[in-house]
């Protein structure tokens, strides 16, 4: 019986073990690399490694390359300086779309696959303890060299097996394309973020101090945050957290939810309540609560300052780029989920003016412009959204029903915009008229009355929605345009499925836009949900733009059956930083701080003591 396997010459497994400090490049150790046909297994340790000028097999076309996660090692193959493989099926790529909405009982990793198939695997302590040996890095003693090695081989004796399970299940054309992604992920990573280090280490000596002079500033026009009497042996809120998870000592201060609902009383201010009663406090609130009414922004940044501001986790490197894994394929409509304290775009959106270009070089972040309204619109086909979104799918809608007048633009009518920006969300996601008129702020009759006139105008897009639903529920899966699974358990919401194609097949384009254009020369620095952060000489920017734009084009053509989105680009060219209008109220505030807090240090220390220049000279903002 033949495999699709067999189109290829030569099909060889492998894995390296290598350090890899926060930030930093990786640094091989050893590889490991076996032949699947012929069982012939190579052991290559750091030296041999080095002085190898190509890897120990082919990697054009005529060759397959099977690893697990295999952006790691792609990644050592770049720093190796090696030729990457054409052809790679990553089986963990593989084993989350095998099993996308399964229950997984011991998780995603190799480990977990093999115990999944009933496959022997390595005992967890020891697997941990040994990751750990490697990543202590050098020096080894040769007790240490051989039990690494050994264990690299284990690894790639456990990819033999899972891969003899999982062959017949495997879509390797689609496969392969999801393997190609994992390998420009590593190409992103390596390029990395600049970030303007001197002020990212001015934040990270003043932190403490940093909050705690963020909340009496911020607080100042709210009064929703009290003095807390520090108590033995109690866990700290997440507001009063440091890095090492002990109670801030500059920071003893709580969010209080009576002075909150107070504040917004006095302001006329309807807020989301949960069932109980209760003001709804989550983030996601607070951040749709914030674009609806921008009084309440500066509290919102201030909130998730406070929970999630830890830079000592921010990956920098030596050189001042911000690194870390992408984490492709961990959601389950395959969006890349990296860590939010180690990413420079997981934390709070004021930190991203760190992202500041180098000397002599620019910056370009090029979004799609209303993506999932793009992707709804193309994917069901429906001529009068596709429409709407040509034109502004906001205020298109706002003018059909009479909300908005037909001369109405973004910047004369922005409140009625992002009210109706809301709706096309609730619709996506399948929200009732009760949870859209506490997101609105309006009462529940209007709501229903926007709903009603989304599902009158855009009639196709209902129809292909329900149907999704409605398949999903009797075949029991759904899938993308690339063939990205998702199996529907008795238990699914049909909210989520309704949302699920939009999301997936937006994960799908932006994953393509990544390798058509680092396929075409192009540094991409990041891949951020809807968006990509290019980087390129300065005075080459221009054309840099205009290629990625091209490749994003033509990601959306080919997810979309031929329907094209826009995309929008912010150009920041050095000594120019990233700025999010989002976060900028935060960053001026918190730059005002360590500038006070420098000029303090220059006091107590005297003539000795320097200022950073970041602190004293005001800088020109630049609104994207």
């Amino acid at each position: 019986m033949t495999s699709p396997l067999d189109q290829f010459k030569g099909v060889w497994l492998g894995d390296f073990e290598f350090t890899q400090r926060p930030g930093e490049l990786p640094i091989p150790i050893c590889f490991v690399t076996k032949e699947v046909r012929t069982g012939h297994t190579l052991r290559l340790w750091e030296d041999e490694l080095r002085t190898a000028h190509r890897p120990p097999f082919p990697t054009g076309p005529e060759s397959l390359f099977i690893s697990f996660y295999s952006s790691a090692e792609v990644a050592c193959f770049l720093e190796l300086g090696w030729t990457t493989p054409e052809c790679i099926v990553d089986l963990f790529a593989e084993f989350r779309c095998l099993t996308n909405g399964r229950d997984v009982p011991c998780g995603n990793g190799l480990l977990g696959a093999l115990l999944y198939f009933g496959l022997d695997a390595m005992d967890a302590v020891e697997k941990d303890s040994l990751q750990e040996l490697a990543q202590r890095g050098a020096p080894f003693t040769p007790v240490e060299k051989a039990t690494l090695l050994d264990y690299c081989e284990s690894d790639v004796r456990a990819l033999d097996k899972l891969l003899t399970c999982m062959a017949p299940q495997i879509d390797l054309p689609r496969a392969i394309l999801r393997g190609r992604s994992m390998s420009v992920d590593a190409t992103i990573g390596r390029n990395g973020v600049p970030v303007d280090v001197q002020i990212f280490n001015g934040f990270r000596q003043e932190l403490h101090r940093i909050k705690a002079q963020l909340v009496e500033r911020v607080d100042a026009d709210f009064g929703v945050f009290v003095h807390k009497t520090p108590k033995v042996n109690r866990v700290a809120s997440d507001n009063t957290m440091d890095e090492a998870g002990d109670a801030d000592p500059c920071l003893q201060l709580s969010f209080s939810s009576a002075l909150f609902e107070e504040w917004l009383a006095r302001n006329g201010i309807p807020w989301p309540r949960l069932a109980s009663g209760k003001l709804d406090l989550e983030d996601e609130t607070f951040r749709q609560m914030a674009r609806l009414c921008p009084a309440v922004a500066p509290l919102r940044e201030l909130r998730h300052t406070l929970s999630q501001l830890r830079l000592n986790h921010l990956a920098v490197g030596a050189d001042g780029r911000n690194r870390c894994f992408l984490s492709a394929f961990r959601a389950s409509t395959s969006r890349s989920q990296p860590s939010n304290s180690k990413f420079i775009f997981g934390p709070s959106v004021w930190l991203r003016s760190l992202i500041r270009p180098e000397p002599g070089k620019a910056l370009a972040y090029i979004d799609w412009s209303g993506q999932e309204v793009g992707v709804a619109a193309g994917l069901s086909g429906d001529k009068a959204m596709q429409t709407a979104y040509i034109a502004d799918p906001y205020l298109w809608l706002a003018k059909a029903g009479k909300y908005a007048p037909s001369d109405a633009t973004k910047k004369t009518h922005p409140e009625i915009r992002d009210v109706f920006k809301i709706v096309y969300l609730a619709a996506n996601y399948g929200m009732g008229e009760k949870s859209l008129s506490q997101l609105i702020g309006r009462p529940q009759v209007y709501a229903r009355e926007l709903l009603r006139l989304h599902r009158q105008e855009f009639s196709t897009f209902w129809r292909w929605s329900d149907g999704v639903v409605a398949y999903a529920m009797l075949h029991g899966e759904l899938w993308t345009t690339f063939g990205w699974h998702l199996y529907v358990g008795p238990d699914a919401k049909p909210t989520s499925l309704r949302n699920f194609l939009v999301q997936s097949n937006a994960a799908e384009m932006l994953r393509l836009a990544c390798r058509l254009t680092t396929e075409r020369g192009i540094a991409v620095a990041a891949s951020v949900h809807d968006a990509l952060l290019v980087e390129g000489l300065a005075d080459e920017i221009d054309e840099v733009v205009v290629e990625t734009e091209r490749a994003m084009r033509e990601a959306s053509e080919i997810v979309l059956g031929g329907f094209a989105l826009r995309t929008d680009a912010k150009i920041v060219r050095y000594p120019d930083r990233y700025r999010d209008p989002r976060g900028e109220c935060m960053w001026r505030i918190v730059m005002e701080i360590l500038a006070s807090l420098s000029e303090q240090a220059a006091g107590v220390q005297g003539e000795g003591a320097v200022a950073c220049s970041c602190c004293t000279t005001p800088e020109p903002i630049l609104v994207l």
